[in-house]
């Protein structure tokens, strides 16, 4: 195959993943629901902390759309925390897509003025591609990975509004540098906010909530916040 077919296969998916993902967002919009797209290497934390999450939101209205390869291993962990979730596996595909996404909704009864999270399949490459009908994504950054890791998938941090810093409590353990783990974030993205968290210790996840619940309250429509 010519390197100009594939590039044309490429913008038609890319199209065509575009068209669902303006129908979702549509549909989002209309209900007032937050929707954030986590996206991460595996390993870093990712569930754990949606899970610490949706304990510390309490009854804040919620549901999760899990993706994986292959399991239910992670949508059975978000259950437990008494949220909805619906599990999407997507067999060889290394992303979700907005088809994919659109159809889980179809089996979530989301309220209005909910949060929707979107855990997507573990990988830096292809999620960094794919718009969903988010608001944001969110990438998950484990200070284990690698302070040079921003700067080795750039189109991922770039495409995101907010990066995580997790696991900070093993920092000291690691011999890490927090502060150049956000000077390479900004390096690639110099618009990109960035919060220190841990799940296991809960550092930061006050900041993180209050960052959600303005996130909510901007997505009120005007004549409802009058």
């Amino acid at each position: 195959m010519s390197q100009e077919r594939l590039i044309q296969l490429e913008t038609d998916i890319l199209a065509k993943n575009d068209r669902y993902a303006a129908a979702n967002r549509a549909i989002l919009a209309d209900r007032e629901i937050l929707t954030l797209n986590f996206v991460s290497s595996p390993g870093s934390g990712k569930t754990t902390l949606l899970c610490k999450t949706i304990e510390a939101l309490g009854d804040q209205p919620l549901a999760v759309i899990e993706g994986d390869q292959q399991t239910a291993n992670d949508a059975d962990r978000i259950r437990a925390t008494g949220a909805k979730a619906v599990q999407v596996n997507t067999g060889k595909g290394c992303h979700l897509d907005g088809h994919m996404v659109g159809h889980a909704m179809e089996h979530l009864k989301l309220a209005n003025n909910s949060m929707l999270f979107i855990e997507n399949v573990g990988n830096l490459v292809c999620p960094a591609g794919f718009d969903l009908g988010e608001d944001a994504k969110v990438a998950i950054l484990s200070v284990t990975e690698g302070e040079d890791k921003p700067l080795k998938y750039p189109d991922m941090f770039t495409a995101s509004r907010m990066a995580l810093l997790n696991k900070v409590d093993l920092a000291p353990y690691c011999d890490v540098d927090l502060d150049l783990y956000e000077e390479n974030l900004r390096r690639v993205n110099p618009s990109i906010e960035i919060i220190r968290v841990s799940a296991r210790t809960g550092e930061g996840m006050d900041v993180w909530l209050q960052w959600l619940r303005d996130r909510l309250a901007q997505k009120a429509k005007p004549e409802a916040a009058e």
